[in-house]
């Protein structure tokens, strides 16, 4: 049938020519056929989030990469979920990713940050997402803390004045559908870039501190900040700007990266 070669050459997962498609595939051929346990669809999510951006940064277009979902979500719908080559394939996925429902850690890599996810239960607040950043000498956090479905800045600066607020800024998608790609992550020219500001501060906990430090503040942005993140280009750079009484702003730049797929880990939910 059409969806042989597919079915053959997913057989062999972890040495698959093309991982973006066939976790795709299996994803919508899920959706459609109820595979998997929600665990393994989450994993599976994760995964095919990581695929897709491992591809971009090997070359392939947004473009590119949208059609190649596209052609994995019709091939799956042409496939008949009683498929004895389907069912052999997913018994296959189902053992290659029930293990993740287990795994407390992962780490996401980018072109040059790292998101790092970590889904214990915390009873301190904790970072359960995180990339590490630095303005000057001074250490700057930013992820998602336990306790706080938003997004979660965390910074230690050396010395003082302290600033009075804080914001995220990163290209406008509504208003510039098209990504800002550089040979490495950069920020957008300041014409396409949104602004969201942070809602409160306030000291923070010991556990969301850089290591080595035993003070700082946390700023906290609402949960629309991550899904505004998370909706850009991996290849993609955001900013943490710091503004001061004098005018000043101490600017701080992350990689977009795999937030997306490390998102999708951490919906398996603490172990």
């Amino acid at each position: 049938m059409a969806a042989a070669l597919t079915l053959a050459l997913m057989a062999g997962a972890a040495t698959a020519a093309d991982p973006h498609y066939d976790r795709a595939f299996m994803l919508a051929a899920d959706a459609r056929c109820g595979l998997f346990d929600r665990p393994v669809t989450a994993a599976l999510a994760s995964a095919t989030l990581q695929a897709r951006g491992a591809a971009l940064r090997e070359g392939a277009t947004a473009i590119q990469a949208a059609e190649t979902a596209r052609r994995a979500r019709a091939r799956a719908a042409a496939v008949d979920c009683s498929n004895p080559e389907l069912r052999m394939v997913a018994g296959r996925v189902q053992n290659a990713f029930s293990g993740w429902a287990s795994m407390r850690r992962m780490d996401f890599p980018g072109v040059k940050g790292v998101w790092m996810a970590d889904r214990t239960a915390w009873d301190a607040p904790r970072w359960r997402l995180s990339q590490a950043g630095r303005v000057g000498a001074s250490p700057v956090t930013v992820g998602r803390a336990s306790g706080h479905d938003g997004l979660t800045v965390a910074v230690s600066f050396v010395g003082r004045p302290r600033p009075t607020s804080a914001r995220i800024v990163a290209r406008d998608a509504g208003r510039f559908p098209n990504p800002w790609i550089a040979r490495t992550p950069t920020l957008a020219p300041e014409a396409q870039r949104r602004a969201l500001w942070a809602g409160a501060t306030f000291a923070a906990d010991r556990g969301l501190l850089a290591t080595g430090k035993r003070q700082g503040e946390v700023w906290r942005f609402g949960a629309s900040a991550l899904s505004v993140l998370a909706g850009l280009d991996p290849r993609e750079a955001f900013a943490v700007e710091f503004l001061f009484r004098d005018g000043s702003v101490a600017r701080v730049e992350f990689e977009v990266g795999d937030l997306a797929a490390a998102e999708a880990f951490l919906s398996l939910g603490a172990v």
